[in-house]
Order: structure tokens, then sequence, then C-alpha cells
């Protein structure tokens, strides 16, 4: 009887031990590449607080860059990244290289929040972050427009998503943003 009892906690233990290898991934497993070409891995930002924004430069909504800019130089300090991630998914808004897109973000609205290589967001093509995104949260969650926004926290799960005509500075994303830096503090922005 004493050897089944230690055969079930050996069975057991090795279940245990396979299930803690297969962890749910988080935005920190994700890679993209820099609007400037290098490697852009999201795990340089574990431990702080991510919100993730696709965007383009010929959109409605484009104005919503002065807002981001604002809210990174507020929050950068306390450990928000805001990550721009351009798409030319939605309406062809975004068909510039990736030299164009960057000189239309510095001179139009001064942008210096990390930004990455234009991607798909929606789709079959979407970059893995964007497929993540969906098999998270769901079909209804993944962006209808450009400037829809993820707040991913310091251990890299999605807390919120907001769509499109949600501005960066609006009282309910400041107020997420509070809250997901209030959990931990993150590292400073060199």
């Amino acid at each position: 009887m004493k050897q089944l009892y230690l055969c079930v906690l050996l069975v057991l233990a090795v279940q245990h031990s396979a299930a803690a290898q297969e962890a749910k991934p988080t935005a920190f497993d994700f890679s993209f590449e820099s609007i400037e070409g290098d490697s852009l891995p999201l795990s340089q930002f574990e431990g702080q607080t991510l919100l993730v924004v696709n965007t383009a430069s010929f959109c409605g909504f484009t104005s919503q860059y002065n807002a981001l800019q604002s809210i990174w130089e507020k929050y950068k300090d306390r450990g928000l990244i805001v990550l721009g991630v351009p798409s030319n998914d939605f309406g062809n808004q975004e068909p510039g290289t990736a030299e164009e897109i960057k000189e239309f973000c510095t001179v139009n609205y001064g942008i210096d929040f990390p930004m990455t290589e234009k991607v798909a967001v929606k789709g079959t093509q979407s970059h893995p972050f964007y497929a993540w995104i969906r098999d998270t949260l769901g079909a209804n969650k993944t962006p209808k427009w450009n400037f829809h926004k993820y707040l991913i926290s310091f251990q890299g799960e999605v807390v919120a998503s907001f769509p499109s005509g949600v501005s960066p500075d609006s009282l309910e994303l400041v107020t997420a943003i509070e809250k997901a830096l209030a959990l931990k503090p993150g590292k400073p922005v060199e």
C-alpha cells in the first residue's frame, strides 16, 4: 500500500511539473522589429506596464498621437511604455515606409516613444502578438480600426482593451493606466 501511495505521489509530481512547464505565454514572449530596423523583444519591458497601440498616419484618429506622446511623457518615469505599432490594415491609411512613418510621427507629433515596423494586426497574417491577443481576449477584442489600445500589466497580461474612439488621455484609459502602475512600480525608462 505504501508503494502505491508513493507511485501516486510521483505521478502527481510529474504532472504538476509538466503543467508548470506549459505556462501560458505573456506579452513579454513576443518580439517586433523596431521602426529603425532593430530587434524589439517585449521582454526588455518586463516589469513595466505597456500601452500597445496600432497606429496609422492618415486616419481620422491620427491626432491621438498627441495624447499618446503626452501619456508617455507623463508616465514613463513610473514604468509605462507606450508602443506604437504602425499598420496598413484599415483603409490603407499607413502606406509609407518605416522611414516615412518615423519622419511623419517625429515632425508632426514629436513622437519619441518606441515604435515597431509596420505589421498586420488582423486576420491570418497578423503579427504573433496580435494573434495572441485574439486567442487571449477573443475575436471581439481585436482591432476594428486604427488606434486600438491594449494595456498590458507588468506581468505581461492583458488587463484592458480600448477601441479607437477612446482617447489615450480619456478618464477611462488614464484611470486604467494609474491602476496598472499602482500594482507594481516599473523601472524608469532611460
